[in-house]
């Protein structure tokens, strides 16, 4: 079933699980089969998957926040621009803690089917974070 209202309200709610750290509520957010076509190096797939990605972000920047900029939707995919800022305090891509703040820009598009995310294409920009950090 394709609801625009339902997706939007299931990818803030991700957004939201992201924000505050409550990674558990991807298990109702996210297909068990999803597919992230732009995966972190060894992500696996479902929601197992983004727990461990946003863990290890969340580990690399507890404070770890993502501002929506703009969104857009049709009925069965959402699409949106973000900025993401943090403060590097744990292990990021093998390089240790610089104490360094971050702020990047990233686009995202989430393919949705009754309210679960089954497809996600995006990009971040990594380069710009290691850059900030002075360790690229």
């Amino acid at each position: 079933m394709f609801d625009k209202k339902t997706n939007i309200a299931a990818q803030e709610a991700f957004g939201e699980a992201v924000n505050t750290g409550d990674l558990d509520a991807f298990d109702g957010l996210v297909d068990p089969n999803s597919v992230d076509h732009d995966p972190a190096p060894g992500q696996q797939p479902g929601p197992e998957g983004y727990k461990q990605f946003f863990t290890e972000m969340r580990t690399a920047f507890p404070d770890l926040h993502i501002e929506v900029e703009n969104l857009v939707a049709d009925d069965d995919q959402v699409a949106f621009a973000y900025t993401l800022t943090g403060t590097h305090e744990g292990p990021f891509r093998g390089h240790e803690a610089t104490g360094k703040s971050v702020q990047v820009r990233g686009l995202q598009i989430s393919k949705f089917a009754d309210g679960k995310l089954t497809e996600r294409w995006g990009s971040t920009d990594e380069v710009g974070i290691l850059t900030q950090l002075g360790v690229n």
